[in-house]
């Protein structure tokens, strides 16, 4: 049976136990108590139990060596992955409140932005990541007030300007009202007290009028056969300043302001109520406003009105159903899949599913970011701007990038005017490579379209395949972002490459050939010719900067030069029988060391000749061997005559021998070759084999008392199917 939430919510709170209960915060708070505390502000928001176990493993990231791996091992990827990514934002969060904790830089709104798009970034991976940061600076604002602490101006106004916005993004209003209460509280204490001080001074009698009021409300609407509860509307202190603000408005006419709100059963009944509230009040028209037939971005629904009573003093009044306002209490946190709103979905958009929902909830602060960027830079653009002292380069900090969505919700960041191609670069390397289509929100567009924010973008691609040369063409408009063309251009640099090695390879294999050296390992070959690998050598070979000559020389360097006392003397004697195991006589000679070149490998009945070396004795080769003519030409008064000498009776001595072939490759090739020498009782001792570009080269080392024999033999090697060339090194 699998693991409740349950359990896991207490697994992992005494799994990190041991790691937090001795741990303080920056801010002094006990890190156990503060992971508690969010625990209980996530349940007030009715968040589910796997985001509240995730705010005890988050904490002790900080203390394993490899968190995403432990975690996983305990609780399982997705519990690691949240944890892991929440850890990284905090992180981020904590290094931009210090690189603007200077006083001047506190109130510029692009150090706000630019974390706002921090933050979406982190989002785009766990949306749950969301909930567990605004219940976390919750708590940490509490904390301060409750220990009555100095909060740090920076931690207090990124609350206000980017926490606070967040909250009302998504429609959390409970956690909205508290953390704008707060960082106001810390900002500016001393209006904060004078409001506070005003509201308490005229509670009882506010109360009193409000609570008639409602008596009222409620029995009219009962009366019209509308069941109703009506309930008073809490005032917040910063919404109070906001309204004195932006309104210019005296105390006593915001406190005068009476709340309420009405939540009725279905929609019907809210314009049922609507329609006698307007009849039995005064309705001022300019403030009305339906949310439900029109609900506002973050999904927001319900019937806005201020009317006035027969002393003409303002009443303000909320119509909206259960649902209607459980959203507005907690927004995404109550109804995360948005299963509940139908096809229609809260913001407008289908969301049927939880795919669905990740797309509305990701398009919402895709629609933030932007609203948060064009207030940076104007409506009427930077021109305008800087002349109000912001520079151009200032309000284009913020129309440099865009943001889209993968087919799986993540976020991706672009340059602006970035192409479909840009994208799939920017998701993988090798999905730019293959990209041959696109499709944004669905419908296909060209390859060099310019993306707009919030577009979702998917990308058609072939199995194989590579970028075409068009997309390097500036004027088409195929590619913006510097790092997609980068990659591009280092995919044609590698197929230059890969060209070079093979053009290099080839040619370095034909030489290895015709010099019957093809038992030499490439990789010693390349470095005894001072090159890191056999590729190097092939690369610098096929880009024509290494002379085969080069590789000529080093496969037969000319003999050292002797001194007069270096020769080996000769005297006459008479012929006997060769004591070597060559079997071959030096005419002239007394028991005089031979060996068999192997560059030639001579076998009875070649011509042959000897050449004396210096201290190995004398070097039999084959007469046409073209070592032994290099040799003759430059050292004749060392060439001696030599011959086959006789075998005794009963004695066979074996020669090895090469036999080169050339064919084309094909399965079964070696097997077929191999049974041709089978045949011919010819023992095979050693086989080098090499395929390039479908020819294989194959050279056979054959033991045989007689060379004579093999013109039959490779006769019959040549008949074999694919077989184009045999000839004996």
């Amino acid at each position: 049976m699998s693991e409740s939430y349950e359990d896991i919510l207490v697994r992992a709170r005494a799994f990190a136990e041991p790691f937090l209960s001795g741990e303080l915060l920056d801010t002094g708070e006990n890190l156990l108590a503060h992971a508690d505390a969010v625990v209980a502000i996530l349940d007030t928001m009715n968040s589910g139990n796997d985001v509240k176990a995730a705010s005890y493993l988050v904490y002790t990231c900080p203390h394993l060596s490899r968190p995403h791996e432990v975690i996983a091992k305990t609780f399982g990827d997705e519990f690691a992955s949240l944890a892991v990514e929440t850890t990284k934002l905090v992180e981020v969060q904590r290094l931009s409140r210090t690189a603007t904790s200077a006083a001047q830089l506190q109130d510029d709104p692009r150090a706000q932005t630019e974390n706002v798009r921090k933050m979406l970034l982190a989002f785009s991976k766990d949306l749950r990541v969301i909930m567990l940061r605004l219940a976390s600076r919750l708590q940490t604002l509490r904390y301060f007030a409750s220990s009555k602490q100095a909060v740090p101006a920076s931690l207090a106004k990124e609350s206000l300007q980017v926490f606070a916005p967040l909250a009302n993004r998504l429609g959390i209003w409970e956690i909205k009202w508290e953390l704008e209460d707060l960082s106001f509280r810390f900002l500016e204490p001393d209006t904060y007290k004078k409001i506070a001080k005003l509201l308490d001074e005229k509670r009882v009698e506010r109360e009193s009028n409000m609570q008639r009021l409602r008596e009222q409300v409620q029995t009219e609407l009962a009366a019209q056969n509308i069941k109703a509860s009506v309930q008073g509307r809490p005032k917040h202190i910063y919404s109070i300043v906001k309204k004195m603000r932006g309104k210019s408005l005296d105390f006593s006419q915001v406190f005068d302001i009476r709340a309420m709100r009405v939540i009725v059963s279905n929609v019907a009944d809210c314009y049922e109520a609507l329609s006698w509230v307007h009849s039995s009040f005064s309705p001022i028209t300019s403030e009305f406003d339906d949310y439900i037939a029109k609900p506002k971005p973050n999904g927001y629904q319900s019937l806005h009105t201020v009317v006035r009573d027969a002393s003409g003093r303002p009443i303000e009044i909320q119509i909206r159903t259960q649902a209607m306002h459980d959203h507005a209490e907690h927004g995404v946190a109550a109804h995360w899949a948005y299963k509940e709103a139908g096809a229609k979905g809260y913001v407008g958009v289908s969301a049927n599913s939880d795919y669905d929902a990740k797309i509305a909830v990701l398009r919402q602060l895709l629609a933030w970011e932007r609203e948060m960027s064009s207030e940076v830079s104007g409506p009427a653009g930077a021109t305008e701007k800087a002349g109000s002292g912001q520079s151009a380069d200032e309000t284009a900090l913020f129309d440099d990038r865009i943001y889209v969505l993968t087919p799986n919700a993540a976020i991706v960041e672009l340059p602006k005017g970035a192409t479909p191609i840009d994208f799939a670069y920017t998701v993988h390397t090798n999905l730019g490579h293959r990209c041959r289509g696109a499709k944004a929100d669905g419908v296909m567009i060209p390859l060099n379209t310019p993306l707009q924010n919030g577009q979702t973008v998917e990308i058609t691609t072939v199995k194989e395949g590579g970028p075409s040369r068009d997309w390097m063409n500036t004027e088409l408009g195929f590619l913006v972002s510097h790092r997609a063309r980068a990659k591009v251009r280092a995919w044609f640099n590698a197929q230059i490459t890969h060209e070079n090695i093979a053009k290099g390879r080839e040619a370095v294999e034909k030489i290895l050939q015709r010099e019957g050296k093809t038992s030499i390992k490439l990789e010693d070959l390349a470095s005894d010719l001072g090159f890191k690998s056999s590729e190097a050598l092939f690369e610098t070979v096929g880009k024509d900067e290494f002379s085969l000559r080069n590789i000529e020389v080093f496969l037969r360097p000319p003999e050292p030069v002797m001194q007069p006392d270096d020769f080996v003397l000769l005297k006459k004697s008479r012929v006997v029988p060769p004591k070597s195991q060559s079997g071959v006589l030096v005419v002239g000679v007394d028991s005089l060391l031979t060996q068999l070149s192997k560059c030639c490998r001579p076998a009875p009945p070649d011509a042959i000749s000897g050449f004396v070396t210096r201290g190995k004795g004398v070097s039999i080769h084959r007469d046409d061997c073209r070592n032994f003519q290099s040799l003759l030409a430059k050292h004749s008064e060392r060439v001696i005559e030599v011959r086959w000498g006789v075998q005794k009776p009963g004695q066979t001595l074996l020669y090895p021998v090469e036999v080169s072939v050339e064919a084309t490759d094909r399965q079964g090739l070696l097997r077929d070759i191999s049974e041709v020498f089978a045949k011919e009782k010819m023992n095979v001792v050693g086989v080098q084999t090499q395929s390039v570009k479908g020819t294989a080269w194959m050279t056979f080392t054959v033991e045989v008392a007689d060379a004579s024999l093999l013109k039959r033999v490779m006769q019959s090697v040549k008949s074999v199917a694919g077989v184009g060339q045999v000839r004996r090194n």
